[in-house]
């Protein structure tokens, strides 16, 4: 017959089942929450998409206007207006169908209210042979009417911190680029939908949402945490029990 453990060493043992249970249960229900989150989001943005669009003079300048940009994300625009092409600026070490090349932005003064939204136009190749070489973009000179979706200022890349000057840049910072350019420039920007054009491609990646990884995880996390329950009754209840039989 076996020597029973203490009972001390018995309670430790619940304790710390106990608490991975807890904590693994409760590591699925996060990701089950994550998962409900993103398809929110994925929902919201499909809703938008699927808007009528909207005359790009409704976007409200100033401040005052910020909370009403932010509900318009992912909505459809049609601007009118005048780009204003030497403040353009070429996006490093930005992919477009795994090739290395530049998001070309240029600034478009919207026609009739005079505030500037910065269009992501597309996507150019850039030379090996030549770092400092812009590529060819052909920019319209008056009004040109530009059809896209609202969009965030654009997500920054690693840099080695320091303000960042000429046509080519890692990053573009918004308040940098307000007080280099003194122009009211609006804190989204349009990106712009069609095909194939003035030396730019926009086969822009579709935004997943990534909600079969959420539920991947939480299915993993509820596992362990059935383990760690079976284990524990399997150690601590049916062996003990099995070894006081007689035989």
């Amino acid at each position: 017959m076996t020597e029973k453990p203490p009972r001390w060493k018995r309670w430790l043992v619940l304790a710390m089942a106990a608490f991975g249970i807890s904590l693994t249960f409760s590591l699925g229900l996060w990701q089950l929450g994550r998962a409900s989150e993103k398809t929110a989001l994925q929902d919201a943005r499909t809703q938008q998409a699927s808007k009528e669009a909207l005359d790009g003079r409704t976007l409200s300048g100033g401040p005052e206007g910020v909370a009403q940009r932010s509900e318009l994300i992912h909505r459809n625009l049609v601007v009118t207006g005048r780009w204003l092409p030497s403040h353009t600026v070429y996006l490093d070490n930005r992919q477009m169908n795994a090739k290395p090349g530049f998001f070309v932005l240029t600034p478009l003064q919207i026609e009739g209210t005079g505030e500037v939204l910065v269009v992501q136009r597309g996507w150019a190749q850039r030379s090996f042979t030549d770092r400092a070489a812009l590529p060819t973009v052909q920019t319209s000179e008056g009004l040109v009417q530009v059809q896209g979706h609202l969009a965030l200022w654009p997500s920054r890349l690693y840099d080695f911190g320091g303000a960042e000057t000429g046509p080519i840049r890692q990053n573009l910072d918004l308040t940098a680029y307000r007080q280099e350019t003194g122009l009211r420039v609006l804190e989204v920007t349009l990106l712009q939908s069609g095909g194939p054009s003035e030396g730019l491609l926009r086969e822009w990646p579709v935004v997943v949402s990534g909600v079969e990884k959420h539920h991947g995880y939480a299915f993993q996390w509820f596992g362990l945490s059935g383990l760690i329950a079976l284990l524990y009754v399997w150690f601590q209840i049916v062996q003990p029990r099995r070894q006081k039989r007689p035989v």
